[in-house]
């Protein structure tokens, strides 16, 4: 996989993936506004699928987890603007600003299709990728600009960008059912229900009497023959979509649980000849 980044500024990027899909679990520490130059994106959360592609604009909240695969598409690489809106440079906006935000009513990720005005900005920061340096004034200002054009266009957008709260503690039993299938470290898993590792797994081991990589483990399995068998998705798909790295680990796996593997179990069921 070929993989190139150009930045104007460590918030400012140009990334390109060149050849073949790109898939990563992974939960943002700082808003990321995006604009799609080619190519094609699935994000899976908990509760939602999102399917992006060239022309489309969305901004991804922090502390999201999410499966982002990457793809080319029609001969061309995956590419992208991304602009991250950190919490440091939000509290330098707002601190001026009479903004009493009320949180969202839901977590989700915000699409501008083909917003006139946001695309303007993306799309002027092009010729900048080429220049060697660009000064932080410059950049910053592209950057208020953006975060002024998602106010105008979304009157609820400042209950995400100015809320700068750290996760609370928060019902693990509950968070964990909802998103088993993010393949992160048990770390982060920590972090988003509000506790150190350490009480982490304390909590964990008292909610399921068992240790999380154990049940994370059974819980994917236990989605990915559900998906086999109730929607008939492919080998390839279920396996990340599921929260595995690796399809041959992910056929190991099942053949173990369940004593045949994915594609074993297809062909009983008539889904593939």
């Amino acid at each position: 996989m070929e993989y190139q980044a150009k930045y104007i500024t460590d918030d400012i990027k140009l990334s390109c993936y060149e050849d073949r899909f790109f898939k990563s679990d992974i939960t943002f520490g700082q808003h990321m506004l995006i604009w799609f130059i080619s190519g094609e994106t699935k994000i899976i959360q908990a509760d939602a699928t999102y399917f992006f592609k060239k022309g489309d604009i969305f901004l991804i909240p922090r502390n999201q987890l999410s499966t982002i695969i990457n793809y080319p598409k029609d001969g061309r690489p995956h590419k992208t603007v991304v602009m991250h809106l950190s919490v440091e440079r939000l509290r330098n906006f707002y601190r001026n600003l009479d903004v009493k935000p009320k949180p969202p009513a839901s977590r989700k990720i915000y699409r501008f299709i083909s917003h006139p005005l946001l695309e303007s900005c993306l799309a002027s920061l092009i010729p900048y990728f080429e220049m060697k340096e660009l000064p932080e004034n410059i950049a910053s200002l592209k950057i208020t600009e953006a975060i002024s054009i998602l106010r105008t266009i979304d009157i609820g957008i400042d209950g995400v960008l100015a809320n700068f709260e750290d996760p609370g503690k928060i019902d693990l039993a509950d968070y964990m059912e909802k998103n088993f299938m993010f393949n992160l470290p048990l770390e982060k898993f920590g972090y988003l229900t509000g506790r150190s590792l350490t009480t982490f797994k304390r909590d964990f081991n008292r909610a399921y009497n068992t240790t999380p990589q154990r049940w994370l483990t059974q819980k994917r399995l236990e989605l990915a023959h559900y998906q086999f068998v109730e929607k008939q998705k492919r080998p390839v798909d279920v396996c990340y979509e599921v929260g595995f790295e690796n399809l041959s680990h992910f056929s190991y796996a099942f053949k173990k649980q369940y004593g045949y593997t994915p594609t074993e179990l297809l062909n009983r069921l008539n889904i593939i000849s």
